[in-house]
């Protein structure tokens, strides 16, 4: 009975059952058995097979049809976007706030200073 009261919240709602996004990414990447033994953490690289390190014209990866390689962009340009953490409406309108009172300012802050020039260069040179 203790475990379904410390998982519900004052009206009700089971909070188990209740995901909310954090923001965060979570720690899904597993580790290689010898990098947990020595604390070091490792990036599981594909191997590069034979054929891939010849030299020359053969080895090039440019070749073949431009609009094989264009809709093959396209398909990996939208699987990395899926993959982006999206701020929501809260974090774009502060954002934006931010970005646009820093603009404001340094205009502000580099006018005031080429003026300020502006008069001293007149005065000391009359």
């Amino acid at each position: 009975m203790s475990d379904e009261r410390d998982s519900r919240h004052e009206d009700g709602e089971d909070t188990a059952a209740v995901a909310r996004p954090s923001g965060k990414r979570s720690a899904r990447r597993s580790r290689t058995a010898s990098s947990s033994a020595n604390g070091v953490a490792t990036i599981d690289r594909p191997s590069v097979p034979a054929k891939a390190k010849q030299s020359g014209k053969a080895g090039r990866s440019g070749t073949g049809n431009p609009f094989k390689r264009l809709v093959k962009f396209l398909k990996e340009v939208i699987s990395e976007l899926r993959k982006v953490i999206w701020p929501n409406r809260k974090q774009m309108v502060t954002y934006t706030t931010v970005v646009l009172v820093f603009v404001v300012f340094m205009v502000a802050f580099i006018s005031g200073l080429d003026v300020a020039l502006i008069k001293g260069v007149n005065w000391l040179f009359g």
